[in-house]
């Protein structure tokens, strides 16, 4: 054991809290310490947990030391059940530690330049100190209330973060729609929790995993009208909940907009935090997961679909954050694929490397739009590598990674999957598979698109905006170079022990789904057993006789002849008013995903509010009930007062009245 358990408990409090430290900070003494201040603070007190999360990883990597502490009992409800704040550093919790604290300290120090003279530099780097503090609960809690505690902040900062510039009214509405978009997930994650608690009577993972095999499976449960097995309908649940944290489809609206704040904030959401906790919460739930193949088949459908259909979209984009936040959604498929695949520890694999070469991107797409004072539309850029060298070297690196062409990270880990989606038995399979096949297309075209647009071809700034381009200074350079050599080799580093056992580099704490047509192997031991994966040499060989990379290649080609060569037939082709134009203008309106929840839910949720605004309240419970009832009274009142004006004729005609209906009564009777 490298270090002792109450050493360890001071270790793991710190690690969570620094950040939260740096978050009050900045939000509440930044006029003490003045901006210099503020970034000094947050960014030492983020490292601090960076370094102590290497510490910690070196005990759990290498001596395969466990660390846990629970600090207090927040609700001791029964002596079998209590909400319990503890944490656990094993194989998979430190390595997302490591990634999570690693991005943010380079978000971090990037945002020293790209915030320089913002209104509001000290509340951004609050946001971004509580969203690491909030992320770090996520990933470290051992139960679901840390789980749920640190899902509901992250949702809260990235509302804050994506909403930073509150005086616009697009960012204000884009805040919004993640914020609901993420509460209809959360309502799954929540009944999903609810069905855990219910079948094993705890929260904490360790009891829950232990009670999984005393659950009778072959129980039908009623859902909604759906039969589920107990297990099922808990991993669906919670799966649901992921699909909205992770932007699957149908649950995915929301992640575009996140592009409305700041671009530091995008490379924090979309690379290695927020959008990768669904990601994380499926591996660190496996247990649970491969008791149930409806839900792995689940869980491998939507990835799909989620790959492909969202990848498209990126084609026809021309702001150049959002071509990389469709790409967002696409490799969150993928690591879908592998998670429905049962190759967990790929899938993580992915999240790792997607984090080094996803961050790099945004942030040098922030170097990008510095450079062009704000300007993101791609169509009024061209030639910009001429002005920013660096910039251009390390997003040719990041779009490389991405488009999986050895030999940097994103294709080991990405053609992985494409061979996990082509190898397990889990149902829909086949479909996952040709997704992601075509997908590597897709992915290769669309960052290729972007990429030429930008650094190559025709200048189409004006000579005002030439003579004011220059590259970024060093707090943008510096994290850009410091993501480029991980988006270039980490997949090397990683290769072999991701295949090295039946689980990977995770061991024990990711579980193994073994295969009956694998002949009672996972996906991932099936793998490795391959000759084609023996060394990541042989990996990068065998690639060159797979469709993948042809594919892969074969796009980076095309990209370049219509987009340098022939850049008028895209153009022709987007006019057209069939076909091509056709399929074009669908991408454009985004399947018309968007139209529909605004006519289906939006607009009908404003119908049925304004019905009760003007029937219900205004007309029966206004206008008939309270304005009613006393005009009913007083006009009846009214009435009686004019029968006792004190004349002998009134009262005559009364006592007549009343005379004639005694008589009819009589008579009836």
């Amino acid at each position: 054991m490298m270090i002792n358990n109450q050493i360890a408990a001071i270790v793991i409090a710190i690690i969570v809290l620094a950040p939260l430290v740096g978050a009050i900070t900045a939000g509440f003494f930044s006029k003490s310490i003045k901006n210099e201040g503020v970034s000094f603070f947050t960014i030492v007190l983020c490292s601090v947990s960076f370094v102590l999360s290497a510490v910690l990883a070196y005990g759990v990597f290498f001596y395969g030391d466990v660390y846990s502490a629970t600090y207090y009992s927040w609700a001791p409800i029964s002596n079998k059940f209590s909400l319990d704040v503890g944490f656990t550093v094993n194989k998979i919790t430190v390595y997302m530690m490591l990634i999570v604290t690693f991005v943010s300290t380079l978000v971090h120090v990037y945002s020293i330049g790209y915030m320089k003279g913002e209104e509001g530099y000290a509340r951004f780097f609050s946001y971004i100190s509580g969203f690491t503090f909030a992320m770090l609960c996520l990933v470290m809690g051992n139960n679901f209330l840390l789980l749920f505690f640190g899902w509901e902040g992250v949702g809260l900062f990235s509302y804050l973060l994506i909403g930073f510039y509150f005086n616009k009214d697009s960012a204000n509405i884009a805040s919004l729609r993640a914020f609901l978009v993420n509460r209809i997930g959360d309502l799954g994650f929540l009944l999903g929790i609810g069905a855990v608690i219910l079948y094993t009577g705890s929260i904490n993972y360790d009891t829950v995993f232990a009670s999984l095999s005393s659950i009778d499976n072959t129980q039908v449960v009623e859902f909604l009208g759906i039969s589920f097995s107990p297990v099922t309908l808990m991993c669906v649940l919670l799966f649901i909940g992921a699909m909205g944290k992770s932007a699957q489809f149908p649950l995915h609206s929301w992640l575009e907009g996140s592009m409305e704040g700041p671009t530091p904030i995008s490379a924090l959401i979309h690379a290695a935090t927020m959008v990768t906790a669904g990601v994380f919460m499926v591996a660190r739930l496996s247990p649970m997961f491969v008791m149930s193949e409806a839900a792995l088949s689940f869980v491998l459908i939507i990835g799909a679909i989620t790959c492909l259909f969202m990848g498209l979209i990126a084609i026809v984009q021309t702001d150049i954050k959002r071509v990389i936040a469709y790409c967002t959604l696409s490799q969150l498929g993928y690591m879908m694929v592998a998670q429905g695949a049962g190759a967990f520890s790929i899938g993580m694999f992915h999240l790792m490397t997607h984090a080094m070469f996803k961050a790099l991107l945004f942030l040098a797409a922030g170097s990008v739009i510095v450079a062009m004072h704000h300007e993101q539309d791609i169509r009024r850029m061209g030639g910009l590598r001429k002005y920013l060298p660096l910039t251009y070297v390390c997003m040719f690196i990041g779009a490389w990674a991405l488009a999986a062409l050895p030999p940097f990270s994103g294709f080991f880990s990405k053609d992985l999957i494409i061979e996990a989606a082509g190898s397990t038995k889990v149902f829909g399979h086949d479909f996952a598979y040709a997704m992601v096949l075509a997908c590597a297309f897709v992915t290769s075209f669309y960052i290729f698109r972007m990429f030429f647009l930008v650094f190559h071809g025709k200048e189409r700034m004006t000579e005002e905006e030439k003579s004011h381009i220059k590259e970024s200074p060093l707090s943008i350079l510096i994290p850009l170079v410091l993501l480029a050599i991980p988006s270039a080799l980490i997949g090397w580093y990683f290769f072999e022990p991701i295949l090295s056992q039946a689980n990977g580099l995770f061991g024990d704490t990711i579980s193994s789904y073994a295969q009956q047509g694998l002949g009672g192997l996972s996906v991932t031991a099936h793998l490795a057993s391959d000759e084609a994966t023996a060394t990541p040499l042989t990996f990068v060989k065998h690639s060159f006789h797979s469709l993948a990379f042809w594919l892969a290649f074969g796009a980076f080609i095309l990209s370049y002849i219509l987009y340098i060569w022939l850049p008028s037939i895209p153009e022709f082709l987007s006019k057209t008013k069939s076909g091509v134009g056709i399929f074009y203008h669908i991408l454009v309106k985004k399947y018309f995903i968007d139209f529909l929840y605004d006519v289906v839910f939006a607009k009908a949720f404003l119908l049925i509010s304004a019905f009760l605004w003007k029937v219900i309240d205004i007309f029966i419970i206004d206008k008939t009930i309270v304005h009613g009832s006393s005009n009913l009274i007083y006009q009846t009142g009214d009435s009686f007062r004019k029968l006792q004006r004190g004349y002998l004729f009134d009262y005559a005609f009364v006592m007549m009245v009343g005379v004639l209906l005694f008589i009819l009564l009589l008579v009836m009777v």
